[in-house]
């Protein structure tokens, strides 16, 4: 579904940025909004033209719009795909509401953040948007982009009472489903919860999104290696504390009690395997670096977790800012390290920073609670400022703003919160850790030998 509307009376003497959103939890496009942004306003920034592209097939079907059989029967991204025809739409259409399709900005959070990530990478989205911005999600995260997901999608069929006996067969059988059926049906996957019996590489926390040859051509890694991707300026930016309280409370780690021993916390590791990728013969090395410097279960637990946000964002997201400014395009990094007075009661005191925590700052929560901390509503304006000066010019830097310094050689970055203030080497010294310690495995591994045909 797509929809537009331009406020009554919205004078059109100049263009305004167009700025398309990404939400999280599944790859596709939720919400598209063009802001005009009032310099100094105590208020929210008005919307002057707001586009919206939905791809959902119904509101109770969502996680499977990456349903992925590797052939033509299903190839996948449907929810990516849906993406691109949203741009091509804005780029038809925006002029008539005001927007100026030269200057289209994407942004999201989470899987929305690799959605934009994935967008950064793939040839179908050249010259559709202009600036990019990444919120605690990249396409280089080990479990939201796979080769393949054929496992899932029999599995998915399986669990339908379709017969797998071929793709068309499954597929046909899956799209005579109801809505109810399907709705039923990602209740018995039990989509983004941890599964600590079985196998964790039997495991489909999630659909992903896969290589298949048209939006996607190859690994993001190879695309980034070979820097072949669409080198516009690019925001990319994390929390501090990713995996604090929000995402292993939705997945179900059982830390309930608050505490953690180095051996639950290597099985942990290891069941973490679908979004984390780490191999079994590893585990033990990864928590005795992280958790090996202290008896405290307390404190064990809290580093575990540092560790699953290092793994899981952190590293990542490092590695793609370093790939996109080695490839000659204007970088930028932040780590947001704020609680908001949104936050949860339950969760913990000392989570600062905790998975999508900054979208209360980049959409202006505080400027419409009339009760939010002074500081936390002269930070709301602070994110917005920057975020709009981004959209306009692929510099967030602006009048009366601390210096936000590129992502160079120097890796500078900004720690975004009450102290806002220029820092250096983001997660430098863990990225060396992961990078060094999984260049060592797949180095054991042997070479895959092409044999020619005879």
């Amino acid at each position: 579904m797509l929809s537009d509307w331009k406020q009554d009376g919205c004078a059109q003497p100049h263009s305004t940025q167009a700025t398309g959103w990404g939400a999280g939890q599944d790859p596709r496009v939720r919400a598209g909004e063009a802001w005009s942004f009032p310099e100094a306003s105590a208020s929210p920034p008005a919307p002057a033209v707001v586009l919206r592209a939905l791809a959902d097939l119904s509101a109770v079907t969502p996680t499977l719009f990456s349903y992925s059989t590797g052939d033509e029967h299903s190839r996948g991204n449907w929810g990516h795909l849906d993406q691109v025809a949203a741009l091509h739409w804005v780029q038809e259409n925006i002029a008539n509401f005001g927007g100026d399709p030269g200057s289209v900005t994407i942004f999201g959070e989470s899987a929305g953040g690799e959605s934009v990530s994935v967008l950064v990478l793939s040839p179908l989205a050249k010259n559709l948007f202009h600036r990019a911005i990444s919120e605690s999600g990249v396409a280089f995260t080990a479990g939201l982009v796979r080769k393949d997901m054929k496992a899932a999608a029999k599995q998915i069929a399986v669990l339908a009472g379709c017969k797998t006996t071929t793709s068309a067969v499954f597929v046909h059988c899956l799209r005579q489903k109801s809505e109810d059926e399907l709705l039923d049906l990602t209740l018995k996957m039990k989509f983004f919860a941890l599964d600590l019996h079985g196998d964790p590489r039997e495991s489909h926390p999630f659909l992903t999104t896969v290589v298949d040859g048209v939006l996607l051509p190859k690994m993001p890694e190879e695309i980034l290696a070979e820097k072949d991707f669409n080198t516009v300026p690019y925001i990319v930016g994390i929390n501090k504390q990713e995996f604090g309280w929000l995402l292993p409370t939705m997945m179900g780690f059982p830390l309930s009690e608050g505490k953690l021993d180095q051996k639950t916390a290597t099985s942990l590791l290891w069941k973490s395997y679908p979004i984390a990728n780490i191999p079994e013969e590893l585990t033990p090395v990864a928590t005795d670096k992280y958790l090996g410097g202290t008896d405290d279960p307390v404190k064990k637990k809290d580093l575990f977790l540092d560790l699953m946000g290092d793994v899981v964002f952190g590293v990542p997201s490092v590695t793609v800012a370093r790939q996109h400014r080695d490839a000659g395009a204007p970088t930028y990094m932040y780590e947001f390290q704020y609680r908001p007075s949104f936050s949860s009661d339950k969760k913990p005191k000392t989570v600062i920073g905790d998975h999508g925590d900054e979208i209360f700052s980049v959409f202006g929560f505080p400027l419409l609670k009339g009760d939010a901390p002074e500081e936390e509503v002269s930070l709301s304006k602070m994110v917005m400022k920057f975020w709009a000066n981004f959209a306009r010019s692929g510099n967030p830097n602006g009048e009366g703003l601390p210096h936000w310094p590129m992502y160079d050689q120097e890796e500078g970055y900004l720690q975004i919160g009450v102290n806002t203030q220029a820092a250096k080497r983001l997660k430098g010294e863990e990225v060396a850790f992961w990078n060094d310690l999984l260049s060592k495995e797949a180095a054991k591994k042997p070479p895959k030998i092409k044999h020619a045909e005879l």
